[in-house]
């Protein structure tokens, strides 16, 4: 079982929160993890690396001077790999690095993702997170009375919320996302995982649910 505290915008303690890791995650699979994070990075890969065969390039395809006779080496035209200029022997063609791997997969390294943040004491807990207005400067305060100030994190809410989205967009380090959102690379990536009292009871929910258990 793991106590948290819980605080409000202004840094002060306000509660505690207690959850048991083995409920998101009976235990922590490091391979599953180190799989779907691969997964995706590679996902985030564009695939645009392109190089132009000696077929490509611009250039005469005329021989440069005959082949006897110069005291020179062979040579072809000016488009051959041996030139400067000419094209690429074994050329790299833009691909897609997209793969997937089963949803229950995927699901249960979320789940084991949060718990081991929670293992490692590296989630905090707000007890609500809201604006009226996008106010950068406001979010960046409530971060550096919850001690994250200068900290990769990712902040995870129970809904989307435009207003926290815009306020939160442009501080470095810092990312948001909805808790149905979540994923593997998302919560282990940052330093710390800030989670309001509400994302983090709809996780739980969500992780006892019995289409979220692995067979």
């Amino acid at each position: 079982m793991v106590t948290l505290p819980v605080f409000n915008a202004a840094g002060k303690e306000v509660g505690k929160y207690e959850i048991d890791p083995a409920v998101l995650a009976p235990r922590i699979n490091k391979q599953l993890l180190h799989d779907v994070v691969v997964m995706y990075q590679a996902n985030l890969r564009q695939g645009s690396h392109n190089t132009k065969s000696r077929g490509e390039v611009s250039g005469s395809t005329k021989k440069l001077y005959r082949q006897k006779g110069t005291g020179n080496a062979r040579m072809g035209s000016r488009r051959t790999p041996q030139r400067r200029g000419g094209g690429h022997a074994k050329t790299v063609e833009p691909r897609d690095y997209g793969y997937r791997l089963p949803r229950k997969a995927v699901r249960s390294a979320t789940r084991m993702a949060v718990a081991s943040k929670l293992i490692d004491q590296q989630v905090v807990i707000i007890d609500e997170l809201s604006m009226a207005a996008p106010k950068t400067k406001e979010f960046a305060g409530v971060l550096k009375a919850l001690g994250l100030s200068g900290l990769s994190t990712h902040v995870a809410v129970a809904d989307y919320d435009a207003v926290l989205y815009l306020s939160a967009r442009n501080l470095p380090r810092v990312t948001m996302s909805p808790v149905s959102d979540l994923n593997a690379l998302s919560v282990l990536r940052p330093r710390k995982l800030l989670m309001t009292r509400a994302a983090l009871d709809r996780f739980r929910e969500t992780a006892s649910e019995p289409q979220a258990v692995e067979a």
